[in-house]
């Protein structure tokens, strides 16, 4: 055993009440081997998870000044800077003399154990959970200085949820070398409680070099295991990525729905009053971080209602500048929304920009709660999700036990009947109008947080929403529904496999055959066919 180690072993079983002479520990770090030095820094982690808060936080400083290139060594001791400024690394005390010494030579090597260490320690100096949670991060890519003593003692002190579930696995890992066949089946039953891809991969690799045929057969059960566990995730994932994209083509559908089942219009520009809804919540983000700062987390809540209200507002213009005149001619409304949509393309374009736009992400689309396997149910996903079923509730509400509702279905079955009973049946286009192009709103808020905003955005939305709508059956809230869900399902399992055109084409051509064998869609309206 070298010499350096050999006085550090002996200050541990004989030197102070603290674990350890801070003398000999700190001049250890002066050896000049590099084997030893990285042993020195480990030592000092190990001497202040078992010495006690004083001791750890002594021993993070020394370790802070080899990262920091301040320790110098002056006759086998060590010191923290130079000059008359020098301390003494053991007591932290001024230099009794000038230091006049050049710094301790570091390396890559020296600093990742030095990184490793000054994390060690975090875990036992620094009271606020966010910093214990990433140094123990930390410390699960940088292990050099790293063992068992140093996790046992801080999964012994420690109460914070979020650092064990970051510790707990760790040792497991570490374990997977103990000498004991039992303490590494134990180690693999512990990771394989986690069923992630990582974790599997991290088994397999320690049984490409186990020879006992114990540990080897718990190593497959716990694989086969993960693997079960992992399938299940990924078909729940492929669900929930399909739902997310599901719920806003419907809040884009609900609008078309009830426009081009009230009316007969082909809106085109659906799709940019989706990019309207989202340049709104833009603009609402850059108003409160202005004004009201404290408030920016709840920008998107507060987004909500002025999307809505703004893309409605264009949405009653565009009625009354263009679709007026247009009602009975169903492949000019065609034309004439396709022209606004490129009106309103280009507007942005010149206005703010062609570029992408920042958006701040709240603590409530951040993240996500694992499931199973590596599937995590992300909050942004979830965010969309949420919007769309409350609108598609809103809208049911609305439209069944509100008297604009009961004018909206009685137009919709019968203009002509509607009028004669007294109902203005423009007055109620005009409010559909809103309706609808509001909701394409609401989805641009939903967006906002998973997908580029840009003035092109609306364009990858506007066929699969129409898809949507005659698929379903026009003006079936029901089928709406039911056809977002498959649609997206549909977009999310081919693009993985064949890419996000053929995805489209794949989609469209299902969509073909289908009305091919049904014309009038899944949920057909009451009446003669």
């Amino acid at each position: 055993m070298p010499v350096i180690r050999l006085l550090i072993l002996l200050a541990a079983l004989f030197g102070s009440p603290a674990y350890a002479d801070r003398a000999v520990l700190s001049g250890a770090l002066c050896a000049p081997a590099l084997a030893d030095q990285i042993a020195a820094l480990g030592a000092l982690a190990e001497a202040g998870a078992t010495g006690g808060k004083d001791e750890a936080a002594w021993a993070r400083t020394v370790v802070e000044a080899v990262d920091a290139r301040a320790l110098r060594c002056a006759a086998s001791l060590a010191f923290i800077g130079e000059g008359d400024a020098a301390l003494d690394a053991a007591s932290l005390a001024p230099s009794p003399a000038p230091v006049d010494a050049a710094p301790m030579p570091i390396n890559n090597r020296l600093r990742a154990a030095a990184a490793s260490a000054a994390a060690a320690l975090t875990l036992f100096v620094d009271t606020e959970p966010a910093a214990r949670a990433k140094a123990a991060t930390t410390l699960e890519r940088r292990r050099e200085a790293l063992s068992l003593t140093i996790l046992d003692a801080a999964l012994a002190a420690e109460t914070e949820p979020t650092v064990l579930a970051v510790l707990e696995p760790l040792r497991a890992r570490m374990m997977l070398a103990d000498p004991d066949p039992q303490n590494r089946i134990r180690a693999i039953d512990a990771i394989a409680a986690e069923t992630t891809l990582r974790n599997r991969t991290l088994i397999a690799e320690a049984l490409s070099e186990e020879a006992d045929t114990t540990v080897q057969a718990a190593g497959q059960a716990a694989m086969a295991r993960i693997d079960r566990q992992i399938a299940i995730g990924q078909v729940l994932a492929t669900l929930y990525s399909g739902l997310s994209y599901a719920s806003v083509l419907l809040l884009a559908a609900l609008g078309l729905a009830i426009i081009f089942g009230l009316m007969g219009v082909i809106n085109l520009a659906q799709g940019e009053f989706i990019m309207i809804g989202a340049y709104a919540a833009w603009f609402v983000q850059n108003a409160i971080r202005a004004l009201l700062p404290g408030l920016i987390d709840w920008y998107l809540i507060i987004a909500l209602p002025i999307s809505f209200l703004v893309a409605a507002l264009v949405g009653v213009v565009m009625e009354a500048l263009v679709l007026r005149r247009l009602y009975n001619r169903p492949l000019m409304t065609l034309l004439a929304t396709w022209a606004v949509s490129l009106l309103l393309i280009n507007l942005v374009r010149v206005t703010i920009g062609t570029q992408n736009l920042e958006f701040h992400q709240p603590f409530y689309v951040v993240g996500g709660v694992p499931v199973v396997g590596d599937f995590i149910v992300t909050l942004n996903r979830l965010f969309a999700i949420a919007i769309a079923a409350l609108a598609f509730v809103g809208v049911v509400l609305l439209l069944r036990v509100t008297t604009f509702g009961m004018n909206v279905r009685a137009v919709a079955q019968n203009r002509a009947m509607a009028g004669a009973a007294g109902i203005d049946a423009r007055q109620t286009d005009r409010l559909a109008i809103a309706l609808g192009s509001g909701l394409a709103g609401l989805a641009g808020v939903a967006l906002a947080p998973l997908y580029n905003v840009n003035p092109n955005m609306g364009a990858g939305f506007i066929v699969d929403s129409f898809m949507v709508v005659v698929l379903g059956g026009v003006g079936s809230l029901a089928g709406a529904v039911a056809a977002s869900f498959g649609i997206g399902q549909i977009n999310v399992i081919m693009e993985p496999l064949y890419g996000a055109v053929a995805a489209k084409v794949v989609v469209l051509l299902l969509v073909i055959a289908f009305i091919q064998r049904r014309p009038e869609g899944l949920f057909a309206p009451k009446g003669r066919r």
